[in-house]
């Protein structure tokens, strides 16, 4: 990933979004728009990542039996 390299998900995503928006909203120019959507493109690269490596946790949390949490209920 380049120097702007985005803190984690949210920022990331939070900065896809932005993109978006100012994509969506304004006539920008053809070069604005082509490094809008090369950024944009780097930005979802980057939330890919970060959702495999949490879906690999998982599936490695899940293998060693994670369970449901249980309560003990109390009676009286």
């Amino acid at each position: 990933m380049k120097k702007n390299t985005p803190k984690n998900f949210e920022d990331a995503l939070s900065q896809l979004e932005a993109i978006t928006e100012n994509m969506q909203r304004s006539d920008l120019p053809l070069e604005e728009a082509l490094a809008a959507y090369q950024r944009g493109q780097e930005l979802v690269q980057f939330c890919q990542l970060k959702l495999t490596e949490v879906e690999q946790k998982l599936q490695v949390l899940d293998q060693n039996g994670l369970q449901d949490w249980q309560t003990n209920e109390i009676t009286e």
